[in-house]
């Protein structure tokens, strides 16, 4: 059967907005065209949706007939491929997440990466902002209780490292003491944002505002062997 050809776009049909950098930063790197089908109809359900807080769930998403009609030509469930299209569009900073629960259902509440959401899941996680008839689910930390170095740490709740990125995490291995960068982790996975840029931005707070335990950046110094960073298993993908 032949696909319905598109007539092109109507006299001031409606539109929706999205942000220029989505097209400058955030396109580029999405390699899945079901990330970018998912991502597209959050854009478009969140600009329609009235009320406070704006997001979207899961399961609105899993009986969504665009969502359905663009994924179900794919061999793997429909469900299978909106939940890998989600988690990256999480792990590459587009969307927030938090677990919930409605009418003791579990669910994902969905919504977009700007400073005002953020301020709203902070709010909705501390419990000063409430969602009618939503329960907020507890975060499992996954951060090991062993220490871990932060190539390990990154890849196990975040994902595959690139050689740019690695250069990233040395440097901050070098700058700040290991304690942190492990409770950086740790505070990232409970707040749901598992990425690289928001584990960084809490370091740099800490060092610029100083850590809860009193101790700064500027007071520790770190010891042993400085060649230490390049010569394990991520040596050949950082410099000096």
């Amino acid at each position: 059967m032949s696909r319905k050809i598109f007539n092109g776009f109507p006299p001031r049909a409606d539109v929706t907005p999205l942000p220029n950098i989505f097209f400058t930063e955030a396109l580029p790197p999405i390699e899945n065209i079901n990330e970018v089908k998912v991502v597209m109809q959050v854009f478009f359900l969140l600009s329609r949706r009235r009320g406070y807080p704006k997001f979207v769930t899961f399961r609105e998403l899993n009986n969504d007939p665009v969502i359905v009609k663009g994924l179900q030509s794919q061999p793997a469930a429909v469900d299978e491929l909106l939940k890998q299209s989600l988690d990256s569009a999480v792990q590459h900073g587009i969307l927030l997440h938090i677990p919930i629960s409605s009418n003791n259902v579990p669910d994902e509440a969905y919504f977009i990466n700007n400073q005002s959401e953020k301020e709203t899941i902070a709010r909705v996680l501390n419990g000063t902002l409430k969602i009618p008839e939503v329960i907020i689910r507890e975060i499992e930390a996954t951060v090991s209780a062993e220490p871990l170095d932060i190539y390990n740490l990154y890849e196990q709740n975040i994902g595959m490292l690139t050689p740019i990125l690695a250069e990233e995490l040395q440097e901050a291995e070098q700058r700040y003491p290991a304690d942190w960068i492990q409770d950086a982790f740790k505070e990232a996975i409970r707040a749901n944002v598992r990425n690289w840029r928001y584990i960084n931005g809490i370091l740099k707070r800490w060092d610029r505002e100083g850590k809860k335990d009193g101790k700064y950046v500027g007071d520790s110094k770190k010891e042993g062997d400085p060649d230490k960073y390049i010569r394990g298993k991520y040596g050949h993908m950082v410099h000096r």
